[in-house]
This record gives C-alpha cells, structure tokens and sequence, in this order.
C-alpha cells in the first residue's frame, strides 16, 4: 500500500493536534507537515511534496477563492464545520478533491483522503443527495438515459465495477459509456465530469439559494 503524504492546515491547535495523532496510527498515512496560518500555505506546498492537503476552511474566510490554486498544487480534501451545501458545492466546483465535515468519525475522512490520492471526488452524503436529485430534474440534453445513470453514479463516487453492479450491466459497458461520455462533454476525466455534474446539477440551487 502507498504512503500517502499528508500537509494539515488549520488554526485550531487542539483540533490539529488530535488529528495528526489520529492519522499517525492509522496504516498508509504520513504526516509531512502541519501549516496554522492561511498566509503559510503556498511556501509550504512549494517546499515539501504531498499528496494531499487537509485544509481547514474556516481558517480564513478568503480560502475559499484560493482552492483552485491550492488544486493545481495537491489534491485538496476540505474539513469544514458548515454543514451547508453551497459552501460545499462551492469548494469542489474550484477544485476540492473531498469535503468532510468535522462532525463526520475519523473512518469517513480516512475514507475520503484515500480516494482524494486515488483521483477519485468525494462528497457528503447532503451534497450527494442534492446532486442526484438536480439531475433526475435537469440532466444533460446530450446524454441518453442510460449515460445520465452513469453520470449519476459516478458522481455519487461509485467505482466503474460499483456503477456495473448498480445499473446491471459490465464493466466493459461502463467504461464504453464513459468514454462516449468524455466526448459528448468535453472533459478529460472522471474528475472532470464530477465537476460537469456539479455545475449542471446543483449550480443554480446553490446560486439561487445564496
């Protein structure tokens, strides 16, 4: 199993200290650095290489327009105290790889940092269900029926192996589907299209409700 390199950002001393404890027992994480000031971030990220940044959203409340920056640097797994979604939406549209609530149990944010270092998108279970719910309503008009499933589904986080048990068909087929998929949207990725669903999905429920 890879060691996945860690950075922690945030301000709160206690909380900070009692996660790295957390993490430095559990098998396959690796603490490189911890970062208490916003302003800090960037020279850190330049100087020591990770795989993931667990950041703090509140730590200031400028963050939130630096995480497409901070996502061309690492992937960016987001710890917030905010249970609302367009914060949440807001984050992963710039580039968040996960978002994890500090009331989650340790086992959900171990289980989003590894799918973060896996190129995988994470999201809370509110934002999940708000994205499938936008998409059984708006969808794409590219897409057949079978394609917005798909799309669905693999912004719910499902693996290629998960979609094909869901839907009843193959892994083959799943990944014939993503590839058309790709296409007809014009993204490079599963990541891509995650974000593709957000902007589609739940963009103007969260404009709309701002």
């Amino acid at each position: 199993m890879k060691t996945i390199r860690l950075i922690i950002a945030d301000d709160h001393a206690l909380f900070r200290q009692g996660l790295i404890a957390l993490l430095r027992y559990e098998t396959g994480f690796e603490i490189v650095a911890e970062v208490s000031r916003a302003s800090d971030l960037t020279s850190v990220l330049a100087t020591t290489p990770c795989d993931v940044l667990l950041l703090d959203l509140q730590m200031e409340r400028w963050l939130l327009n630096e995480i497409d920056s901070l996502a061309r640097l690492t992937r960016v797994v987001v710890v917030t105290a905010s249970e609302g979604t367009p914060d949440a939406l807001a984050a992963l549209r710039l580039g968040a790889a996960a978002i994890v609530h500090k009331a989650f149990a340790f086992e959900t944010l171990a289980t989003a940092i590894r799918a973060a270092a896996d190129g995988l998108t994470w999201m809370p279970p509110t934002v999940q269900a708000d994205l499938t719910e936008q998409w059984r309503s708006t969808g794409d008009s590219r897409l057949t029926v079978r394609e917005g499933e798909i799309v669905r589904s693999v912004a719910l986080g499902l693996s290629n192996a998960e979609v094909a048990t869901r839907l009843g068909i193959t892994e083959g087929t799943v990944k014939t589907h993503l590839n058309n998929i790709f296409k007809k949207l014009g993204v490079r990725d599963r990541v891509g299209l995650v974000l593709h669903a957000l902007q589609m999905g739940l963009g103007a429920k969260a404009e709309h409700g701002s």
